[in-house]
């Protein structure tokens, strides 16, 4: 229904309501849930473990289909997952020496994305090829660069924790999550959410120690008390010790979350010591309107002095951090339906750190260019 059909009170309401939520989301009114990744920056898009020799595979960067291919000799490349003869998935093909070939007709694309052989062509009848992206693969991560292949050697690559570090042993993590990137961020800058797993946790009160504001990089540091329940194993396991709720414990480590722009780190640590923990962690956007997400994470435990015993006791650690990330899953993509539901971002947010975060998710992130109906 257009205005012009509106009664006057309808049309007052209707810019009420408009004048309402403009304040509430910010000086420059733009939802962050539309807000879009920067694809100027190395994002992972596998993990290693998935793409044998001589295999490829399809993955996906805010819907654009990339195919990872893995000679049986050399390194991993990267093309667009779509023949350029009749559009079927590159990595629905065959690996043949450095190159992959359409499980269709059988058209042939290198490294660098070039049409090196139609086998029914001549060799000097070559169609062009298809696009190719940076390609790296680290840590037991393959990363591409899906924005300006130019800037991709001058964009820093990012520092993925504690994950090389022999003091350390690594969980490599993640799921498909039906959020938007930004609920993510959100949800593991705001420790007051403790709340929520304190069944799993017992009873946390979070104490906020202050924090950082720069251009792409927001961070928030806080100390836990227990004030309820008992300490878990899988966080017996993290400190290397058994607490309980006496002031002794009160307060001791300290908890610093970072989001530097396009990444979040978590590292918990007491005193000057190494951190007892290091996450490394990325919500890699799915689909066009990057309403889904995949994650990758890299949490790094610090090896007790006693050989071996993180090794035995891993399977608790990693039944415990299931099931917090089952938690937090389950809830942001609660939020996500709300969004959906009410038609925008309605939230309320109260908390000073999370509403610098929303920002610069907002200042480094692609607006879009018109609002929605």
């Amino acid at each position: 229904m257009t205005e012009s059909l509106l009664t006057d009170n309808e049309a007052t309401i209707m810019a009420e309501r408009r004048c309402s939520d403009a304040m509430r989301l910010g000086k420059d009114a733009v939802d962050l849930r539309r807000v879009k990744c920067d694809p100027d920056y190395w994002y992972p898009v596998a993990w290693s473990h998935e793409l044998k020799k001589g295999k490829t595979i399809g993955t996906r960067f805010a819907g654009q289909p990339i195919a990872l291919v893995r000679p049986q000799e050399g390194s991993v490349f990267a093309l667009e997952d779509r023949c350029a003869h009749r559009q079927v998935p590159l990595s629905k093909g065959r690996v043949e020496g450095e190159a992959v070939q359409c499980c269709y007709h059988g058209w042939a694309y290198g490294r660098s994305g070039r049409c090196i052989d139609v086998p029914y062509l001549g060799k000097g009848k070559l169609p062009n090829g298809v696009r190719t992206y940076p390609c790296r693969e680290v840590d037991g991560l393959i990363f591409v660069f899906p924005g300006d292949p130019e800037k991709a050697e001058t964009v820093p690559f990012p520092r993925l924790g504690s994950v090389a570090d022999p003091a350390y042993k690594t969980r490599r993590f993640g799921e498909h999550v039906n959020c938007h990137y930004s609920f993510m961020h959100e949800n593991l800058m705001d420790m007051n959410h403790q709340f929520m797993h304190s069944k799993q946790m017992g009873k946390m009160k979070p104490r906020y120690l202050g924090g950082e504001n720069e251009p792409r990089m927001v961070e928030a540091r806080y100390s836990f008390a227990r004030v309820g329940g008992k300490q878990p194993w899988g966080e017996t396991l993290i400190f290397g010790e058994r607490r309980d709720a006496s002031a002794k414990y009160a307060h001791r480590d300290v908890m610093t979350i970072r989001t530097e722009y396009p990444y979040q780190t978590l590292r918990i640590r007491t005193g000057d010591e190494p951190p007892v923990m290091d996450l490394w962690i990325v919500y890699v956007p799915q689909d066009e309107d990057h309403l889904t997400c995949r994650v990758f994470g890299l949490l790094s435990i610090r090896r007790p002095k006693l050989k071996g015993a993180l090794e035995l006791a891993w399977p608790l650690l990693v039944g415990f951090t299931n099931r917090i990330f089952a938690e937090d899953r389950e809830i942001v993509e609660l939020e996500q339906s709300a969004w959906r539901e009410l038609g925008g971002d309605r939230n309320q947010e109260v908390f000073p750190v999370i509403n610098a975060l929303r920002d610069l998710l907002r200042r480094a992130g692609i607006q879009p260019t018109a609002p929605a109906e």
